[in-house]
């Protein structure tokens, strides 16, 4: 039985900076809901009583500044976008390049069946993260990395101004201003709900987290271990192909 890391540095380093531009982005999200709480489909949208949903109003506690001010929250979303969208540009090229999204991410039809996300709900608890993902953290990981993100990261690239007149076919694929934004509505709440259960899920055992900065230890299986190199085949005295 072999071991080996089980969090590349890559996937550290970016994981730490994400969690940081998540929280930020967020925060100063809803800060900028403030300004204007209902929510529309299409090009269009000003009257409430055409928004398909009002939002509420955040308290101040829970956006970035804690207190209304919609060009400092702007500010700041612009600013952490970046090391967002790059950071999401890295993973995937790092993910790709060291075989993680190969190795730990992909599933077969066999994970989505409802017999391997009862076994994976069982079988999660201290320890498990020792011998991989199972098959509802690779689905749940991929929603966000193949699905949320990238929806969140071009529906804010559409609405807003500058990126909008580089691209206006971004807008025309997403529906309209109003469509996108409520789909960067619903992919940072997708994102925030992941952002919960994953940390409620990492402090009922310490290792998870202690191992997202080390680097942890993972418990290699028979398949995914290297196979020794075969034994050189003994010369036979008189062996024609040696003369």
């Amino acid at each position: 039985m072999k071991t080996r890391k089980q969090h590349a540095l890559s996937t550290r380093l970016w994981h730490w900076v994400n969690a940081v531009s998540i929280i930020v982005l967020f925060m100063t999200g809803l800060n900028i809901s403030n300004a204007h709480r209902y929510l529309y489909w299409g090009d269009y949208g000003f009257d409430p009583k055409d928004a398909w949903l009002s939002v509420v109003r955040f308290p101040a506690w829970s956006t970035i500044p804690q207190y209304y001010n919609l060009a400092m929250a702007r500010d700041w979303h612009i600013t952490m976008a970046w090391p967002f969208g790059l950071g999401l540009a890295f993973i995937w090229i790092a993910m790709l390049v060291n075989g993680h999204f190969r190795r730990d991410l992909t599933t077969s039809p066999r994970d989505w069946t409802p017999g391997a996300v009862i076994a994976s709900l069982k079988a999660h608890g201290p320890g498990a993260a020792a011998h991989g993902y199972n098959p509802v953290q690779k689905i749940l990981y991929g929603m966000v990395f193949g699905v949320l993100m990238p929806l969140m990261l071009f529906t804010g690239l559409a609405i807003s101004p500058g990126f909008q007149a580089a691209a206006p076919w971004l807008l025309e694929v997403l529906g309209g201003r109003q469509s996108a934004r409520s789909l960067h509505f619903i992919a940072a709440w997708g994102i925030f709900g992941f952002f919960v259960i994953h940390v409620l899920l990492a402090l009922t055992d310490w290792r998870l987290i202690l191992g997202m900065i080390t680097g942890g230890r993972r418990v290699e299986s028979e398949a995914e271990a290297p196979r020794p190199a075969p034994a050189p085949e003994p010369v036979l005295d008189g062996d024609p192909s040696h003369g």
